[in-house]
């Protein structure tokens, strides 16, 4: 049985956001959604960066060598928006999520990270594969929120884990599945699932065959919901051309939002009443804090999700919601290095306070002294280096003890050796003393 994929990408940068941080793919054997974030100067590249490694990946490959392939894209992704954040300090704090899922005849391979989604259409039931990288979604997996609770928890998009958001290997799900005919694949940022529900978003699947005109009108839903985010749904349809001979595979990709060459486009709300309200309120509601530090330097994080630095805000709100202790809990398990005094540290918790709450405690203080590491690694103290395991913070003290340069002891300088006369040269080695000025020979 030959598979193909019928596919489509479609983004839109919504009625509230000023850019468009989605970036989207589809091709014939290739589908990705990243939705940035990082400030207005990040998000947008964190996306483009994602999609630029997987895309590459877009042609036929064996089905055991995919999950290798997408590992590897996805890695060298992360380790370049380490580089371009370690470079740039306008770039502090920039990530992204990422869904990518490569075809080989009827086998698909399937890498997530974050709290963008998958979800799989088939029989009319519609089925969300995967699992939310969110503080909020930990709480429902220990049980204490209930998925309905979830669904409009204030802290819901506070993402644990990302592409970007610190040094070490990406944690990513992974999974291998059949491509069965019939089957539609919808990967959407929260843009789509966050304003319309779930029930919906099946309904239309289910509803509209076209995926280009499917995909559109979802968009058209979040809009009319009031737009708040970057909307971006990537559709794919499984064919079986034994089940359809005449059937005409998809071979041109489609890129869409922050990756594409259309990346300005305006939203396509137009002047509906959802844009005419967003506008309405955006005009009318004082600057958060963010937007004025924008006129003067760039957020480091984009204020809807990041768990580095809000996690704190998260905390407190979900002690008002009866979970406080559970995501203190969470936070004494991380641990990071940072300066006690004149030494390197490691401290256990979060570089975070909360009123009089400190979410970081001393472990431990090590006997290498900052002073005696080079330069950069002195500038790499200068923020936290976050980790976390106790082995991994050990490990990142190990490094920098590895960085300082070796003690190299001083070479004793010999004593001059004083001028000897020419008779002692001579008489040295075994010659005749030479004769007095005038004797003769």
């Amino acid at each position: 049985m030959s598979i193909q994929m019928r596919f489509a990408a479609r983004s839109d940068v919504g009625l509230v956001r000023s850019g468009n941080q989605d970036s989207g793919y589809a091709g014939p054997h290739l589908l990705v959604l990243a939705d940035g974030m990082g400030g207005p100067a990040g998000g947008d590249i964190a996306s483009s960066v994602a999609v630029a490694h997987l895309a590459v990946l877009d042609d036929a490959h064996g089905a055991d060598d995919m999950l290798d392939l997408l590992r590897d894209a996805v890695a060298a992704a992360h380790a370049e928006l380490m580089e371009r954040s370690d470079a740039d300090a306008d770039l502090a704090g920039l990530g992204t999520t990422c869904i990518a899922i490569l075809r080989s005849g009827n086998k698909l391979a399937m890498v997530h990270i974050g709290d963008s989604r998958a979800y799989l259409l088939r029989d009319g039931v519609l089925t969300q594969v995967t699992e939310d990288h969110t503080f909020v979604q930990y709480l429902v997996s220990t049980g204490r929120l209930t998925p309905e609770q979830a669904e409009h928890h204030p802290q819901r998009n506070v993402i644990l884990r990302a592409l970007g958001d610190s040094d070490g290997d990406v944690q990513l799900d992974e999974s291998l599945r059949e491509a069965v005919p019939g089957d539609r694949w919808l990967l959407a940022s929260d843009g789509l699932f966050g304003v319309v529900s779930k029930e919906t978003i099946a309904e239309t699947l289910t509803s509209i065959d076209d995926p280009g005109a499917c995909a559109e009108e979802l968009i058209s839903l979040a809009l009319r919901g009031g737009g708040p985010d970057n909307v971006t749904c990537v559709i794919a349809d499984m064919l079986s051309t034994d089940d359809q001979p005449g059937i005409r595979a998809d071979t041109n990709p489609q890129v869409v939002g922050s990756a594409a060459v259309d990346r300005l486009r305006a939203s396509r709300g137009g002047n509906g009443s959802a844009a005419r309200a967003a506008a309405l309120v955006s005009s009318s509601r004082a600057p958060s804090p963010e937007e004025v530090l924008a006129d003067d330097e760039p957020v480091p994080t984009r204020g809807r999700r990041w768990v580095g630095w809000l996690v704190a805000t998260v905390l407190v709100l979900a002690a008002l919601a009866g979970a406080g202790y559970a995501g203190y809990s969470w936070t004494q398990t991380q641990y990071f290095v940072a300066p006690a005094g004149q030494y390197v540290a490691i401290y256990r918790g979060i570089p975070q306070e909360v009123g009089p709450l400190h979410l970081a405690r001393l472990h431990e203080r090590t006997d290498l002294r900052v002073e005696d590491l080079p330069q950069v690694a002195q500038a790499r103290l200068e923020s936290p280096i976050t980790r976390g395991s106790l082995a991994d913070a050990r490990s990142v003290v190990e490094n920098l003890r590895l960085s300082v340069p070796p003690v190299v002891a001083p070479t004793p300088t010999p004593a001059p050796t004083p001028p000897a006369h020419a008779g002692e040269t001579a008489a040295a080695e075994g010659a005749a003393p030479a004769a007095p000025a005038g004797s003769a020979a």
